[in-house]
Formats: structure tokens, sequence, C-alpha cells
């Protein structure tokens, strides 16, 4: 061969050598609230993130930390400028808690490299920040299978609505009383409570004292939780059709199976739940074995949100900016749902209702609601 030209072929594949190599590698640490107001949701978080990075797709090689950011905006800036400033990072598992996101935004667009979150404060992807990604239904999509289901399912028409004054809970009440609206069955009582409230009886009495069908949850787990117990010792004797929280095991445990009696939730998971495809007994196996728990819809939100990633580097994505662009551009079929960008970054577009019979600590799944969006179909 002509010494130039073997040169020049020399030359090239040493070249391509280090994109291989980067194409193979992945880094994307973790940062989530394993303390404060919502470490329970924090650890399911964690959970669905650590058990995807555990189990890449063949040849991908994956470096990751997990960081506890508790409650704190602070915290979750300085987490993850400090993650940052270690060298090039591919994407970011990021604190699902409202204002620590919403604090994060501004770094990732800073610094080009992408959030993958569970949020479902509606506000995390109306900033037009283009590097962050949402795998659970935004409130947009989770409050109208909400109010759907207790107006047109159970023929509710007097609901109240009990909200947490979070910025999760102020968007995600603000978005109900639209669908209600629209609906033609507005509220008849509606009051937002603190995290630190553990006494849930004034708020009851007063809504019962409205004479509402039907109570509206829109709370993080320990208040759900408590809502739900005060609600039976109070004998209210009304459905509840709560948020997600109601479905996690951690918010389950806390109540015995007679106290759920008549509980609804909305959440993320299939309509087979707790069992279905061969993927899903994969990952119900896998993070069984991991952790010796049942997952819940933010572990497996945040499980397809990470593998989604994965599976972009896996095939070539070699760089942060690439990630973005797959995440923006591709749809994937994950476990629970298939995520496709709307544009702002979210990704789910289905929700299921999930219901208690008052026997077990397992709902089932009673309603689905597919593609609310329509973005599946553009």
């Amino acid at each position: 061969m002509n010494p130039a030209r073997l040169a020049i072929l020399v030359s090239s594949l040493i070249a391509a050598m280090p994109l291989a190599t980067a194409a193979a590698e992945l880094t994307m640490p973790v940062l989530v609230p394993l303390t404060g107001p919502l470490n329970l949701e924090g650890t399911s978080q964690e959970h669905g993130a650590v058990l995807a990075l555990r189990n890449p797709p063949a040849g991908l090689t994956v470096h990751y930390q997990v960081m506890d950011v508790d409650g704190s905006p602070e915290h979750a800036v300085n987490g993850l400028e400090r993650v940052l400033s270690r060298g090039p990072v591919s994407a970011v598992t990021a604190s699902m808690f409202g204002p620590q996101i919403l604090a994060m935004l501004p770094i990732a667009l800073e610094h080009k490299v992408p959030l993958i979150t569970i949020s479902g404060t509606a506000q995390v992807s109306e900033m037009g920040n283009p590097y962050v990604f949402r795998f659970f239904p935004t409130d947009a999509v989770a409050k109208v299978a909400h109010a759907r289901y207790a107006t047109e399912v159970l023929g509710k028409k007097r609901p109240a609505l009990i909200y947490q004054t979070t910025a999760y809970g102020q968007s995600g009440a603000a978005l109900l009383r639209q669908e209600l609206q629209r609906l033609n069955v507005p509220l008849v009582f509606e009051e937002g409570i603190n995290l630190d409230v553990k006494d849930m009886l004034p708020v009851l009495a007063k809504a019962r004292d409205a004479g509402p069908d039907v109570l509206l949850l829109h709370l993080h787990i320990p208040s759900t939780a408590l809502v739900v117990r005060q609600s039976a010792q109070l004998k209210l004797g009304l459905p509840i059709v709560a948020g997600s929280a109601a479905h996690s095991p951690a918010s389950a445990a806390l109540l015995e199976p007679a106290e759920l009696k008549d509980v609804c939730n909305r959440d993320q998971l299939p309509r087979r739940s707790p069992a279905g495809s061969p993927e899903m007994e994969r990952f119900l196996k896998l993070y069984r074995e991991t952790f010796g728990s049942e997952p819940d819809g933010w572990a497996l939100g945040q499980y397809d949100g990470v593998m989604m990633v994965l599976d972009a580097a896996a095939k070539g994505a070699a760089s942060a900016a690439e990630i973005t662009q797959a995440l923006a551009k591709s749809t994937y079929r994950g476990i629970a749902q298939t995520y496709r960008s709307d544009g702002k970054g979210n990704m789910a577009h289905s929700a299921v209702i999930m219901c208690y019979d008052g026997n077990s600590r397992v709902p089932r799944v009673v309603k689905t609601y597919e593609n609310i969006t329509g973005v599946l179909d553009r």
C-alpha cells in the first residue's frame, strides 16, 4: 500500500478510537431527596435510577454516584454544581421535588446537561429549558385523568379538594380546578395544607360541612396517609380520589387495608400492574431482589427515564448534547408507557386509575387514559 495512504488510514483509525470509547461510557449522577419532606418519594426515585444504572445495555459502561440533596433548593444547586465540576457528565437524575428541580434548571441550561426527573410540578416544563425531561405524567395530564374519573366514571358532581401548599400541590390544584370547570363540575370546597400539618380532622370537618360527594387529594405521601386514616376514623363516608402518593407501597404501608377501602389514585403503572409483560416481570424481580420492597410509579418512571438515556448512549450518543438530542427527538417504549417529548420535555402522556378494595394494600387498575395529550399521534 502507498505509504501516504497507509498513514492516512492509521490516522483515521486512531482518531476514531476515542469516539468509540466515549460512546461506550456514560456518567450519570443521581441527585435526589433521601432525607427531608420528600424522603419516601425520593427513595423511590433513587431506587428506580440505580436499578437502571446497575443494569445497562450490553457494552455500555456506566459511572454514577448518589447524592442526598434533602429538601433544600440550595443543596440541590450545590450538589449539581459539585458533580458538574468533576468532569464531563452525560445526564443527571434530578430531584423530583418542585422547588429543587426548578432551582437546578438554570445550572443545567448553563452547562447544557440534560436533567431526567419525575417531578409532577407543572412549571418545570414551562420555563423554556431544553435540558429538562420529565418521565412522569405532568399535572396537565394527570389532573385530566383525576378529574374525569371522579366525575365521569364515579358520576360525582360535588367534589371537595385538599391539596399541599408546595409548588407541586398548588400547580396540581390549579389544573384540577381548570379541568373540573371544563367538565362543569365546580369544587364545593378546597383548602391547602402545609407539609407539617399532623391533624387533618379540622380540614376534614370543614370539607364534610360543605356537603361534597367525593374527596379529591393532591398531597405528598405523609399527608395523604393522614387524610385517608382520619377520614376513616371520622367515618366521612366519601370516596377518595387521590394523586400518585396513594398508590405508593410506602403510603399503603402506613394504613390498614380497611382504611383504604374506596380510595383510588392516579398513577402511571401499566394497566396490568403489578404483573404483565416480560419486561415488567424482569423489572419487578430485579427491584424486589435489589431493594427488598415493592416499586411504585415513581420508581418505574425514573427507571424508564434512565433506561432511555442508557439506550441512547448504547446506540452511540457520546455526549450530553447528543443525549439531549436523542431525548428530544426519539420515541422510547418503556415499561410503564411509550415516551416522546412534546417539545417541552414532557415525555409521559398516559395515566391509569388504581383503586383499593379494602382487603389488600395492593390496588388494581380500574381505568386507563392513554395518550391524553395526543403527542404520540404526531
